[in-house]
């Protein structure tokens, strides 16, 4: 069992930024075909002041940019995870150039399965430049013990 005294700790607290080029990528990357995405012309005509961040790209800014020592320190044992749920809650949008700010805690560990599963949930906050409330993430992460 994963120790519950790890629950409120930040695990991750950094700042990054996405450039046109990488929300092009991931808009074809991903399938998606609206121009807003990809073309800053048709996204100003629609409204926006740039090229809006898809949905679902902040988590690959997330994954490409934490620490990965809590894992160690909470005696997480990479071989024996999964990626057990995510979940997004927009409150405004992000775009190309925003440097936004990520903050990671966990929020709560349990198990299941008489212990043969533990659980570590972790929510991220995510504001932009202006300290504007962007998003947030919220994931669960699994780990098979035994």
């Amino acid at each position: 069992m994963i120790d519950k005294k790890h629950i409120g700790k930040v695990i991750a607290d950094f700042r990054t930024s996405a450039p046109a080029s990488q929300l092009r990528f991931f808009a074809k990357a991903t399938g998606e075909t609206r121009a807003i995405y990809t073309d800053e012309a048709a996204a100003r005509d629609a409204g926006h002041r740039g090229l809006p961040l898809p949905p679902t790209f902040l988590f690959s800014l997330e994954l490409v940019n934490p620490p990965s020592g809590w894992r160690e320190e909470l005696g997480i044992r990479t071989e024996r995870i999964l990626h057990g749920e995510q979940s997004f809650t927009y409150h405004r949008m992000a775009y190309a150039g925003d440097v936004l700010h990520f903050r990671t805690t966990i929020t709560d560990i349990y198990d299941k399965r008489n212990g043969a599963l533990d659980f570590v949930v972790r929510e991220t906050r995510v504001t932009n430049q202006d300290n504007e409330h962007v998003a947030d993430l919220r994931s669960v992460l699994v780990q098979r013990n035994g």
